[in-house]
């Protein structure tokens, strides 16, 4: 029962076995779960979805590489946690607020580019640290990454733009 249980949530109920790109399989099925928490809970919701993701995560893949080798592309609940941590500088803007959707997809893109091409020290803490920690860890910093890039690109297009059509207003 416990490889069972290890081996659902690991896969995110299945979704790592997609024949095609399981890791973008697994960011995808991410998105409407984040996408309830942003919106209803902002970032202590999202924070709460990180940590109960992580625990779970941790605990599922250290069980499931009993079972495989180092990081199968079939784990994918690392990839729940990354994108998760691409949203935590934009999470309370995004609380009851849809005018801003294509966050959701920039967020998307920015995770699976850094995921993917792995710059340093990503590609560095693939390789090197082999246990259930290195299997989240890459996808942690990934996240990192993108949140960063997120941030930045929100901050000039939200924020500033409304800065700009209020100063517009004023001038009216």
């Amino acid at each position: 029962m416990k490889k069972q249980l290890s081996f659902a949530i690991a896969t995110l109920f299945g979704t790592g076995y997609c024949p095609v790109a399981p890791g973008t399989a697994g960011s995808l099925v991410s998105l409407p779960i984040i996408f309830l928490t942003c919106y209803y809970f902002g970032l202590p919701g999202l924070f709460s979805l990180i940590i109960f993701s992580f625990i779970m995560g941790f605990v599922s893949t250290r069980e499931v590489l009993k079972y495989t080798k180092h990081d199968p592309s079939f784990i994918v609940i690392d990839e729940l946690i990354g994108q998760s941590i691409t949203f935590i500088s934009v999470a309370n803007i995004l609380k009851h607020d849809l005018s801003i959707w294509w966050v959701y997809l920039a967020a998307f893109v920015f995770f699976r580019l850094f995921d993917v091409w792995k710059p340093f020290p990503i590609r560095h803490i693939d390789k090197k640290v082999t246990n259930a920690f290195g299997v989240i860890l890459d996808d942690i910093v990934a996240g990192l990454f993108a949140t960063s890039l997120l941030h930045i690109i929100v901050y000039i297009y939200v924020i500033r733009f409304k800065e700009l059509n209020e100063l517009m207003k004023l001038g009216q």
